[in-house]
Order: structure tokens, then sequence, then C-alpha cells
């Protein structure tokens, strides 16, 4: 399995961006997908996922009400809308697939992890 993330950048406080996550080598429709994020110094947190179908959804507490998490079956392609960004939401942020259909939050079920794309809030 193959996760290539993209679309990060800089963005000042305030702002949206959204950052994508091109799977390839499984069936991408049958699996959950997540989002995680590793702030300098700081451990790899969980961000946000998705069950197979998108009708089931999870978010961190610091990312719930600006963040939406959605997928593409078609596209084999997961997204994260950020929004009201926040310098603390700095990070790299990291799309990983588990091996099931469900949408888990703990990074120990993953077992698949893309290569991170940096995202920048400046206040």
């Amino acid at each position: 399995v193959q996760l290539q993330a993209s679309g990060g950048g800089l963005v000042q406080a305030g702002g949206s961006l959204r950052i994508s996550c091109a799977a390839s080598g499984r069936t991408f429709s049958s699996y959950g997908m997540g989002w995680f994020r590793q702030a300098p110094g700081k451990e790899r947190e969980f961000v946000a996922s998705i069950n197979w179908s998108g009708g089931l959804k999870y978010y961190s507490d610091s990312v719930k009400g600006r963040f939406t998490i959605s997928r593409d079956n078609a596209r084999n392609t997961v997204y994260l809308q950020m929004n009201n960004l926040k310098p603390e939401d700095t990070a790299v942020y990291y799309c990983a697939a588990p091996t099931t259909p469900r949408a888990p939050t703990d990074p120990a079920q993953y077992d698949y992890w893309g290569q991170g794309t940096l995202v920048t809030v400046s206040s």
C-alpha cells in the first residue's frame, strides 16, 4: 500500500487549507483511513479518522469543529479540510491506512503510513 500526502503549506492563523492523500495498492473503499500529526518535539497524535463508507468519523478534541475528514472512493483519496487554523496546528500531517473497514483512533492499529506533508500556521 502506498500513500501520498499533498497540499501542505504556509497559512496565516484563521486561514484554511485542504490536504489530500492518494492511496494505491489495495481496494481503497474497503478500509478506513486516518490523519495524524507530529509537531516539533512532540509525539505523533491522532487528528481524524473515517470508516470505509465515510459514514463514521472521529476527531480529536483539539480539532473538532474546525477540521473535516472526507473521502472519495472513486478517486482513492482521503481529504482533511482545515479551517480556522491556529499556530498550534503547525505540524507534519500523516495519512495512514489500517487493515480494518472501521475508523480507528489508535495509531497502533494503522499498518501503512504516508510520508507526511508540512502545515505551518503563522500568527
